[in-house]
């Protein structure tokens, strides 16, 4: 089949097909007489199988480890399970921080009026200097309130 059959088969675009091939994440495609790319049944199950790898976050280095052990029939099933057990710790991570600043923008949030008054905390939390909380092991910086002085 061409590109365009392999893409639409495997859900995965053609310019992405070309990529993973470039990257060795897939194998380089035959060409026909012509130079156009001729895929097998096979190649759009290897494409299927990263792109359901991309669906759940690994990385490009991480789905070549992932194709490779696929592919050797002979893999202890121990480093597959490493491997998704040390992306299960990323994703956890990731979530944290998200829900961290899920949190520092609903207290921004919280603490402004929304009214006609031009004063708005959520934009002083964001221009704040040194008013960003450290949230390691990141150290992505989440915005908060800047405290105001009691009058």
């Amino acid at each position: 089949m061409n590109i365009g059959e392999a893409a639409s088969t495997s859900g995965v675009s053609a310019k992405m097909i070309r990529h993973y091939e470039e990257l060795g994440l897939l194998p380089e495609a035959r060409r026909t007489e012509s130079g156009y790319r001729q895929y097998q049944q096979a190649d759009v199950h290897t494409l299927r199988f990263i792109r359901h790898s991309r669906d759940l976050g690994f990385s490009l280095s991480e789905i070549a480890e992932l194709v490779s052990l696929w592919q050797n029939r002979r893999r202890p099933s121990r480093q597959v399970k490493a491997l998704a057990e040390a992306h299960i710790k990323e994703l956890e991570q990731k979530a944290a921080e998200i829900l961290a600043m899920k949190s520092a923008l609903e207290h921004l949030v919280h603490c402004c009026h929304g009214d006609d008054r031009p004063e708005c905390p959520i934009l002083d939390g964001l221009a704040a200097e040194g008013g960003a909380t450290d949230d390691a092991p990141s150290k992505r910086r989440v915005p908060v309130a800047p405290r105001r002085p009691a009058h």
